[in-house]
């Protein structure tokens, strides 16, 4: 509504790791406009988002933050910046993973043989649409007879039987090393390709412009729409839909053959 020239703007994330890691992508927009930029972020992606081009000082919640002539959530940058489909900051990837922590996951990544593909098949158990979204590991079961194929899990926390699940697969676990998305990142960015249901990681694999293959519930969440295997936000990413709802053997089956 006014000039954005020489003021400091404050954008606050106020919803999920995905979600900051989607909006995040305004801040270069800001930054050109002449804003001088502070994000105030979720604790385990703060060091991540440091290097966001364009952003002059990230602080994660809780932490003092310098002073601001104005502010805006995160979610509310789209509209604020009038948006429509056709606009969408794709200038990807905009986020890259940190040299030190690549070089440490290098080793763990180039001793496993073939295709390094990463897994994640739950998202936060307390999410509001974890019933629809997040799949039981064992339905995952039909893509581990590929050849050629070396599967690691970025899967943070695990539910009942899934350690287990993962032993009797011959499935590389990194999920408790993880110490935040920074090292997931790392992580992804080594890996050749990430198989992920819709959670945050698929949000930092898109943002680092790495491949990622999305398995979607029938009635995804508003950032996928209803149709096609593409999105807006993330080229890259292919998406895998349900023909029905609750219909995860026949998605799993179309990501097998692809």
């Amino acid at each position: 509504e006014f000039p954005l020239d020489q003021r400091t703007i404050l954008l606050p994330a106020e919803q999920g790791l995905g979600d900051t890691i989607q909006f995040v992508r305004y801040a270069p927009l800001l930054a050109q406009m002449g804003a001088n930029v502070v994000l105030e972020v979720q604790p385990e992606l703060k060091a991540l988002l440091s290097t966001v081009s364009g952003v002059a000082s990230c602080h994660a919640r809780g932490e003092t933050l310098p002073p601001f002539d104005v502010y805006c959530p995160l979610g509310s940058l789209p509209l604020a910046l009038k948006t429509e489909s056709s606009s969408i900051p794709a200038a990807i990837p905009y986020l890259r993973a940190d040299d030190a922590r690549v070089a440490k996951w290098r080793p763990g990544l180039e001793a496993l043989p073939g295709k390094r593909v990463a897994l994640v098949w739950a998202g936060q158990a307390r999410h509001a649409n974890d019933r629809n979204r997040s799949i039981d590991l064992k339905l995952l079961e039909p893509l581990f007879a590929s050849e050629g194929v070396s599967f690691v899990s970025v899967q943070r926390d695990l539910r009942g039987g899934d350690a287990a699940r993962l032993a009797e697969f011959g499935i590389t676990d990194f999920g408790p090393r993880l110490a935040d998305m920074t090292d997931t990142a790392a992580v992804l960015a080594l890996a050749d390709l990430l198989i992920s249901v819709d959670t945050s990681v698929v949000h930092l694999a898109g943002a680092l412009g790495r491949e990622a293959w999305v398995v979607l519930p029938f009635a995804p969440d508003w950032r996928w729409t209803l149709t096609n295997e593409r999105s807006p936000w993330y080229p890259q990413a292919r998406l895998f839909r349900q023909r029905a709802p609750g219909d995860w053997p026949n998605v799993i089956a179309t990501v097998r053959d692809a």
